[in-house]
């Protein structure tokens, strides 16, 4: 995986899978069966897959909670009670649909077992890479799996041969169990096109959009965006002459605003109303462009925007192109570079440049062409004491930490002070995600001290784990 799978995307692979191969099984008991079993058998085989690696981490929670069909009950398992499923998993068992897939593939001489075998094979696979690799450990469990289940179709006699997903394929190389030795990530355990999660929908994108905190302008010059570009798709349909209009876009805003998260949907969205042909985002800075030597940063700025081709390439912090003042300082080589290359790709890529309001103002006006290609703005602005309280909530929830009704006010009003108190250096959600990093050590040492702490009290943040931040209370 060049990048990590989105919870989201597991459940629509996951989804997508079990329902194609429900459809192929034709006895409607049989069907019903599967489709009661599936999802729990899936969810201790994860644990199962996990257990070989430990280092449990929130996205691991985000698969499990993820792996459900259409119509069955959503899992809503937390950190803690995963940890423990992890760790009381019992060791592999057939599923009781399993023999009956046997029994029916034996009477009407099919091979509906065989098949499943593959389909699980690679989900597991897939649950395998929530860390992003996919360890020795991880696979070999995962080879047992599928041998046993294939042993059974053999016993039964049972037509074809065993499963044909060659499974140390999707090894991450130089990864042994426990995910040391990590030399690259791990790839998509999906051996073909017709395997692949479907595409998120415009309409599942723009949801995501508004599930986003805050950001309640840029959303709505999100979606005003979007529409022109429908529409004028739509007029060039009907042989209706369309302006021009230019794609490339400038993200004002201080650090923690959202900017990143925004780009990745907006190269999504663009790619769902196909304006573009891949929907990536290449993230560089000024390192990223710049090179020491003459003729060399031309080549690496090339060499970024061939990465990005298909989807967008993301700037930040981009004024520090244009903030050196030395002779022999290569900013505007890149600047240049970059100019060319969006002309020349001009109908499948996408620059965002971003960075501090005064800063690319500067930035803007140090080349023509910057301003003729960059006309449309998007300002971030500085999440409220509010917001920030409802992003510290939602990393609580995501990890499995409760909040008592005395520490969300002590919360919320420490949330509320340091967002008045903030100057240059305020980094909004990035000092949220700080916070609560540092409330969660400060918790640890607090919990380590007891004698067998509870549920409850491993989940418990009090207002004393809490670090000392501009704005709590002493």
């Amino acid at each position: 995986m060049g990048a990590s799978i989105t919870a989201a995307a597991v459940h629509k692979q996951y989804d997508e899978a079990i329902a194609a191969f429900r459809r192929l099984i034709p006895d409607p008991g049989l069907r019903s069966a599967f489709t009661g079993e599936i999802d729990g058998f899936m969810r201790r085989c994860a644990a199962g897959v996990w257990q070989r690696d430990g280092g449990l981490g929130p996205r691991h929670v985000e698969y499990y909670n993820a792996i459900y069909c259409k119509g069955n009950p959503v899992p809503s398992a937390l950190y803690w009670e995963l940890a423990s499923a992890v760790a009381d998993y019992p060791g592999f068992q057939p599923p009781g649909f399993f023999q009956a897939l046997i029994r029916h593939d034996r009477a009407a001489g099919q091979t509906l077992s065989r098949r499943f075998v593959d389909t699980f094979t690679l989900m597991l696979l897939l649950f395998a890479a929530a860390d992003d690799v996919v360890s020795e450990g991880e696979a070999g469990f995962v080879n047992a799996c599928a041998d046993a289940l294939s042993a059974l179709c053999d016993q039964a006699g049972v037509p074809g041969a065993a499963a044909r997903v060659h499974i140390p394929d999707f090894v991450t190389p130089g990864v042994r169990s426990g995910g040391q030795g990590r030399e690259a990530p791990a790839v998509d355990p999906s051996p073909s096109p017709a395997d692949q999660a479907p595409e998120p929908t415009l309409e599942e994108l723009l949801a995501q959009l508004d599930e986003l905190c805050g950001l309640e302008k840029v959303k709505a010059d999100v979606k005003s965006l979007i529409n022109l570009v429908k529409v004028r798709g739509l007029r060039e349909k009907e042989g209706l002459p369309v302006p021009p209009l230019s794609l490339h876009l400038v993200f004002l805003g201080n650090p923690g605003t959202g900017k990143t998260t925004v780009a990745r949907l907006l190269a999504k969205l663009y790619h769902a109303i196909g304006v573009l042909s891949k929907g990536q985002l290449v993230e560089v800075d000024r390192s990223g462009l710049v090179a020491g030597f003459v003729g060399q940063t031309a080549l690496k700025t090339q060499e970024a925007v061939q990465k990005a081709l298909g989807g967008v390439l993301f700037i930040d912090e981009a004024y520090a192109l244009a903030s050196h003042d030395s002779p022999g300082d290569f900013g505007p080589e890149a600047i240049e570079t970059l100019l060319k290359a969006m002309e020349d790709h001009r109908d499948d890529l996408v620059v965002i440049v971003a960075g501090y309001t005064g800063p690319m103002e500067t930035f803007l006006h140090a080349n023509p062409g910057l301003e003729s290609r960059f006309n449309k703005y998007f300002y971030f602005e500085d999440y409220t004491g509010e917001q920030l309280f409802q992003i510290f909530q939602s990393l609580c929830a995501k990890n499995g930490y409760a909040l008592d009704g005395e520490t969300e006010k002590t919360c919320q009003a420490a949330f509320q002070a340091l967002f008045e108190a903030r100057d240059e250096n305020f980094g909004n959600a990035r000092d949220v995600r700080n916070i609560f990093e540092q409330a969660v050590a400060r918790q640890a040492d607090r919990v380590a001290a007891l004698n067998a702490p509870t549920r409850a009290q491993l989940m418990a943040l009090t207002a004393d784990d809490l670090p000392d931040f501009p704005g709590k209370s002493p």
